[in-house]
C-alpha cells in the first residue's frame, strides 16, 4: 500500500523528538509500507537536502539504541521531503496538494495522511484550507495531536470545524499512550483470557490506582504548561482513558466503534464533580525547589516563563468512581505530577483479601501491576508458602512479564504503532469525538471550582520536588483505608 505522509509543524518538537523516529523505526524494521512519502511542511526557508541534514543533526539527540548510522539514515532520507509553508496562506495549501498531485513512479499514493502536529488554535483554519483544495477525499485521513482545546466549548468548536470538513472516519485523534503495549495488553488480558474477566468486578476488586509521574519539570514550556496544568495535560485524556480501558464491559466484536461505544459509556458512568466533591476528592499541588536525583532543582515558579505567582497545578490526585453494576462502590484513584519521586506510570488492581485467614500472618491481598513506564509489561503479587511447615506464614512471591523482553522481536513504540495504524486507516487505538467531549465535560467542574477557589485557599498545595506530591493526596486514598504504592 504506498501511502504519502504531509507532516504539519515538520520542524517542531514534536517533529523531531518524537513523530520522525517513529517513522524511521517502522522504517528500520520493514513495517512501513513501501511506495511512502513524507512530506515536512513548516515555515522555515529549507531546501529539501538542508531539512533532511538539518534532521539528522537532530537524531544525534535520539536514544542511542534508536540512532541511525550514515547510511541507514541516508536510505530513510530518501522518503523525506520539504516544503516551506506559511500556514495561514490560503496559497500555500495549494502547493502541498499541487505536490501530492505530481506525478509518481509507482502511481497515486492508496493514502494520504494530514497529521497536524502543530498548536491546536491552527486547527480549524487548517481544516478548512484543506477543505478548499479539495484535500479531503476518501483516502485522506487527519491525524490530531492532543490537547484538542482547553475546555469543552473549544473541543466542540475544533471537531465542529474538523467534520465540516473530514468525516468522523478520517480523524485520527491521537493518544501516544493508547499505543502503549502494555495498554494494548488490557483489551487481551480481559478479552482474550478466560483468567481475569470473572474478578474484574466489585466483588473481587477492592481499588484501581492509576499513576502517571514525571521527574522532569516543566523545562522550556513554562509558558505552555501554565496555560494548560496538570488536569488538562494528562488527567482529561491519557488518565482517562486508561480508566475507561480498565473500566469498560467486553465489546461484542473488535472493531473501533464498538470498542469506543463501550469506553464512551465509561466516561458517561463516571461519579460527577460537585463544588463540594471537587473539595473533598481532589487534590491540587505545585512543586517548590527540591532535590531530584541528588540534584538540586527549581520550584515551578522559577521555572523559565512561570509567573512569579502563578496557580497553575503541576499535581493533581482524585478520587472517583463508576456508577454501574460492575463497578459500584469502587474507588478509582488518579494521580499525575512532574517533579515526582520517579519517572513511573502505572496501573495497580489491587484485589480483596481473602474472605477467611486460615494462615498466620499478615495475608497481603493479591494485585496486579500494569507498567507503562519506563517499561512495559505486567507484574501479578501473588502469596506463597516457602516451606512445608503448616505454620509457616505465606510469603509474597511475583510473576513478572516483561514485554520488550518477552516479545523483543516485536517490539514497536506507541508512536510507530499510531502511525502505521493511521496509515492503515484502522481507528481502534484513536480517539472518537464523543469520548473527547464527554472527557471535558467530566473535569471542567474542577476547573470552574479551582478558578474560584484560587481567591480563596491561594491556589494549589505546595510539595517538595523528588517527592510524591503534597500530603493530602496519601490522605485522599487512606480515608478509604488504603495506600499508594510506594506507601504500601
Amino acid at each position: 500500500m504506498s501511502f504519502d505522509l504531509v507532516l504539519f509543524g515538520g520542524t517542531g518538537d514534536l517533529a523531531w523528538r518524537k513523530l520522525m523516529p517513529a517513522l524511521f523505526q517502522a522504517f528500520r524494521h520493514g513495517k512501513l509500507p513501501q511506495g511512502g512519502r513524507i512530506l515536512a511542511a513548516a515555515r522555515e526557508d529549507f531546501s529539501a537536502a538542508t531539512y533532511r541534514s538539518w534532521l539528522h543533526e537532530r537524531f544525534l539527540d535520539v536514544e542511542g539504541a534508536k540512532q541511525p548510522g550514515d547510511e541507514e539514515f541516508a536510505r530513510f532520507a530518501g522518503l523525506v521531503h520539504y516544503l516551506r509553508v506559511d500556514l495561514s496562506q490560503p496559497g500555500d495549501y495549494v502547493q502541498i496538494r499541487q505536490w501530492l498531485d505530481a506525478p509518481r513512479d509507482d502511481g497515486p499514493a492508496d493514502t494520504v495522511v494530514l497529521y497536524l502536529a502543530t498548536s491546536p488554535h491552527l486547527f480549524p483554519q487548517i481544516c478548512e484550507q484543506l477543505g478548499k483544495v479539495a484535500l479531503n477525499g476518501p483516502n485522506v485521513r487527519v491525524v490530531l495531536e492532543k490537547p484538542l482545546g482547553h475546555d469543552l466549548e473549544s473541543a466542540q468548536e475544533i471537531n465542529r470545524a474538523v467534520r465540516s470538513v473530514f468525516s468522523e472516519t478520517q480523524a485520527f485523534r491521537i493518544d501516544h499512550y493508547l499505543g502503549k503495549s502494555a495498554v494494548q495488553n488490557l483489551m487481551a488480558l480481559r478479552f482474550g483470557n478466560a483468567l481475569f474477566e470473572p474478578l474484574w468486578r466489585r466483588e473481587s476488586i477492592a481499588n484501581i490506582q492509576i499513576t502517571l509521574a514525571e521527574q522532569l519539570g516543566v523545562g522550556t514550556r513554562g509558558d505552555f504548561y501554565d496555560r494548560t496544568g496538570a488536569l488538562r495535560d494528562m488527567i482529561q485524556n491519557h488518565a482517562l482513558q486508561l480508566l475507561t480501558m480498565i473500566a469498560m464491559e467486553p465489546p461484542s466484536r473488535n472493531d473501533a466503534d464498538a470498542i469506543r461505544d463501550e469506553k464512551l459509556k465509561v466516561l458517561h458512568a463516571l461519579k460527577p464533580f460537585t463544588e463540594d466533591s471537587v473539595l473533598h476528592d481532589v487534590i491540587r499541588g505545585q512543586y517548590r525547589g527540591g532535590t531530584v536525583d541528588g540534584r538540586p532543582v527549581p520550584g515551578y515558579r522559577d521555572e523559565t516563563k512561570v509567573p512569579p505567582h502563578s496557580h497553575t497545578e503541576t499535581f493533581v490526585a482524585l478520587r472517583t468512581e463508576v456508577q454501574n453494576w460492575r463497578w459500584s462502590g469502587v474507588p478509582f484513584y488518579l494521580r499525575t505530577g512532574k517533579r515526582l519521586a520517579a519517572p513511573e506510570a502505572q496501573i495497580v488492581v489491587n484485589f480483596r483479601p481473602a474472605p477467611h485467614r486460615i494462615f498466620p500472618g499478615v495475608n497481603v491481598p493479591n494485585k496486579l501491576v500494569i507498567k507503562l513506564q519506563p517499561e512495559d509489561g505486567l507484574e501479578l503479587h501473588l502469596l506463597a508458602a516457602k516451606g512445608s511447615g503448616p505454620s509457616e506464614a505465606l510469603s509474597p512471591v511475583c510473576l513478572d512479564l516483561d514485554f520488550d523482553k518477552a516479545f523483543a522481536e516485536n517490539r514497536v513504540g506507541g508512536y510507530e504503532r499510531l502511525l502505521l495504524e493511521a496509515i492503515a486507516g484502522r481507528l481502534n487505538l484513536f480517539v472518537r469525538s464523543d469520548e473527547q467531549e464527554q472527557a471535558w465535560h467530566w473535569i471542567e467542574p474542577v476547573l470552574r471550582a479551582w478558578e474560584r477557589d484560587d481567591d480563596v485557599s491561594g491556589g494549589p498545595r505546595p510539595y517538595v520536588a523528588g517527592t510524591w506530591g503534597p500530603a493530602a493526596a496519601s490522605a485522599l486514598v487512606a480515608r478509604d483505608g488504603f495506600a499508594w504504592p510506594e506507601e504500601q
